[in-house]
């Protein structure tokens, strides 16, 4: 039997069946029903019930599987708020339906959020640098603790999400930077600054904006090494997420 995990603290959000490398999840009020190259086993569910609760479904191009289509049933919008709120947490975020079959939030992600949030309340106002920072929840959660954060992603689109999400979560003063992640921490380097808090979810390939290319495993062990050379020595966190090997942890 596969027991399925969802977020402890996110009343909003469930987790409801997944199989047949597909997932099935609520948003709020909405179910979605998605591509997940991870769910290898059986659903538990059956496909009739999956097809009569979903409110939208993804449907993938067959020339190109990273893209695709949503089916929208009757009522489902195409964008939607959803609250986070864990304690003194809250945060609201913008949920839109993407031709690349993502929503514009990571669920599995709201454990981070969390110790991002108590972290950086415990180190009071540290500076801290999101990379590869996407819609911004981690930003967000760290600027709710007080930490004065820079928000860093290669995609002009995500980083208008990110402040979106920044002005509906009442947060402000975020520093938004659209740039290559590798590009912008040599020059942090260069220019001898320190943070107290480094954040990275980079992606298995990417582009930056003026068409660098990102390749994690030839290019993170750089991107640590030169990360480690931006903490400060003292008191400073760095929490990670390569995609590549599922490793998960955090430096003290």
């Amino acid at each position: 039997m596969i027991q399925l995990l969802t977020p402890a603290n996110w009343k909003n959000y469930q987790l409801i069946d997944s199989g047949g490398f597909e997932k099935l999840e609520k948003f709020g009020e909405f179910i979605l029903s998605r591509p997940e190259p991870q769910a290898a086993w059986d659903k538990s569910l059956a496909e009739e019930e999956w097809q009569r609760r979903a409110s939208a479904i993804f449907r993938k191009e067959k020339n190109n599987p990273e893209k695709g289509q949503w089916e929208l049933g009757r009522g489902m919008k195409d964008r939607w708020m959803l609250d986070y709120h864990n304690g003194d947490l809250k945060l609201t975020l913008k949920l839109a339906l993407s031709a690349f079959k993502h929503v514009g939030v990571f669920p599995e992600q709201a454990a981070n959020w969390d110790y991002i949030f108590e972290k950086s309340r415990k180190l009071h106002q540290p500076k801290v640098l999101n990379l590869f920072a996407y819609t911004g929840a981690a930003s967000l959660a760290a600027k709710a603790a007080g930490a004065d954060v820079v928000h860093v992603d290669s995609v002009k689109q995500v980083v208008s999400w990110a402040r979106e999400n920044m002005e509906a979560s009442r947060l402000d003063n975020i520093r938004w930077m659209v740039d290559d992640a590798m590009k912008f921490v040599k020059r942090e380097v260069r220019r001898g600054n320190i943070y107290q808090a480094m954040i990275l979810d980079p992606p298995a390939y990417g582009r930056g904006p003026e068409g660098e290319k990102w390749v994690l495993d030839e290019h993170i062990n750089e991107l640590l090494k030169l990360s480690n050379q931006l903490l400060d020595p003292k008191r400073a966190f760095l929490r990670t997420e390569p995609v590549f090997t599922g490793f998960f942890g955090h430096y003290h």
